[in-house]
């Protein structure tokens, strides 16, 4: 560890946030290209809110660093409190970021990858997806088949041009702002997406990251008072599609879902959503369709990796928030379901690339949630429950902590009071084994655990710095399902 004082800036450091936090000890860099330095003044004005870690986060001191950070710190993380070498210590009031207990908005940003050939984008660091998911025998939601309708032309004389007030008038009285709470060691915090109503009795289509990991999950309806509480009745992670039922509600207007197979590049779209989070009336833009059976490897602060194949892309401009929103055709039929965004930039927000799940693929989903038929890629409710939130382990990870491991899913956060906590599996610990069958990752954790009902047991081998241990978990509720 850096034996000098942290509180000394080397020459060129940054300062703190007004409200102040210990800055980065010496031996860590201000972000390339720092901030303007004003005429008179030695150290450049802070930005509103502090400033942000560069892409990556700041590097840990050369003599190796403090461990895998806590989730929500960026990677490399910041400074233990003094007297603490190995802890990361509590989390700086001001800090010199935004101060992240949960990020806010969920969608696929800072950025993606994309494995198109010849395509290759910017990525952002993961913190892991949680493993919330595990499918008991359902019977169905008894509601009917959701049906994909043939493509309409746009109303006659509508001419070459694009109606986007027609397209939005007919989509989003449909569209709704799904609101969640998330919390992971010891720390609660909000986040919003968005929802399609596709039954008048309130069931919504929207993604599986809008949801995923939450310990409450609200809806606000436009025209009705009040948010509403609702519940997850199935998802497809593989898809990023999650069905959402709104509780205590009926005769809704619904989206109408346009047959996506015969869509092509240059077909122009409107997207819409809650950009930002920000709720009220949906934002609206609109664009063109770019591509099409795109796949790409995306992340968000509260998501691992994850490979989504055969999605549309579009250059609509898209935003941090209006995951699980509608894309739709020039008629107001809805061919696609916003799931990722490419930014370029730090701090960027706005998308330069979008992506959406084709429609087809989203109805062919809900009807097998409907049919209560579960599958190695379809869980229904309730979902077994174990309350932590995972990355898949990597070479740096493993060194950081002193591991001589390889693989499994690495915990960046797990629940008070959930399974996992009370066992003693925590944020450091490496899940290896659940029920004697090796864990290489979240999703062999995920497929590990899905096969089980909530009040079933495993038993679960992980190992952390004070060694390796085995415990027998009882899985809870997922506590998004009432």
């Amino acid at each position: 560890m850096d034996d000098q004082d942290p509180g000394q800036r080397p020459p060129g450091a940054l300062p703190p946030p007004p409200g102040g936090s210990e800055p980065p000890p010496p031996s860590y860099p201000p972000p390339p290209g720092s901030y303007p330095i004003p005429p008179g003044a030695s150290y450049p004005v802070p930005p509103q809110g502090g400033y942000g870690p560069p892409p990556g986060g700041y590097p840990p001191p050369p003599q190796g660093g403090y461990g895998a950070p806590p989730e929500g710190y960026p990677p490399g993380g910041y400074p233990p409190q003094p007297g603490q070498p190995t802890a990361w210590g509590v989390y700086p009031a001001a800090s010199w970021g935004q101060q992240p207990p949960v990020p806010p908005p969920r969608s696929r940003w800072p950025a993606v990858l994309a494995v198109v050939v010849g395509l290759l984008l910017l990525v952002g660091a993961a913190t892991g997806w949680g493993l919330y998911r595990a499918s008991g025998l359902g019977s169905g939601t008894g509601v009917g088949r959701i049906r994909t309708l043939p493509p309409q032309s746009p109303p006659a004389g509508a001419g070459q041009g694009l109606d986007v007030q027609s397209v939005a008038s007919k989509v989003t009285p449909a569209v709704v702002d799904i609101d969640t709470v998330l919390e992971s060691n010891g720390r609660q915090g909000q986040a919003a997406g968005t929802g399609m109503v596709v039954t008048s009795s309130g069931e919504v289509l929207t993604n599986h990251h809008v949801v995923q990991g939450a310990t409450s999950v609200t809806v606000t309806i436009p025209g009705r008072s009040g948010q509403h509480p609702a519940k997850v009745l199935g998802v497809d992670p593989t898809a990023d599609v999650a069905l959402v039922q709104i509780q205590g509600v009926s005769g809704l207007p619904t989206v109408k879902l346009a047959n996506s197979s015969n869509l092509s590049a240059g077909q122009p779209v409107v997207a819409m959503g809650n950009a930002l989070g920000q709720g009220g009336s949906p934002t609206v833009t609109q664009g063109t369709i770019t591509g099409l059976n795109r796949s790409i490897t995306a992340s968000d602060p509260t998501s691992g990796p994850e490979q989504l194949d055969g999605l549309i892309e579009t250059d609509a401009s898209i935003q941090p928030g209006d995951s699980g929103g509608p894309l739709a055709n020039a008629s107001g039929q809805v061919v696609g379901m916003i799931t990722a965004g490419e930014t370029q930039g730090f701090r960027q927000q706005t998308s330069v690339a979008g992506y959406a799940v084709p429609s087809n693929t989203a109805a062919a989903i809900v009807n097998q949630i409907h049919s209560g038929r579960t599958s190695s890629d379809v869980y229904l409710a309730p979902f077994g429950y174990i309350g932590v939130r995972a990355q898949d382990l990597d070479p740096r990870s493993a060194a950081q902590l002193g591991l001589n491991i390889t693989s499994g899913a690495l915990v960046v956060g797990a629940v008070s009071g959930s399974p996992a906590a009370q066992a003693g599996i925590g944020q450091g610990s490496v899940i290896t084994q659940v029920d004697g069958s090796a864990v290489t990752g979240v999703r062999s954790l995920g497929s590990a655990i899905q096969t089980h009902k909530p009040g079933q047991h495993i038993q679960v081998t992980w190992a952390d710095q004070r060694g390796s241990h085995n415990s027998t978990l009882t899985l809870a509720n997922d506590p998004a399902i009432p």
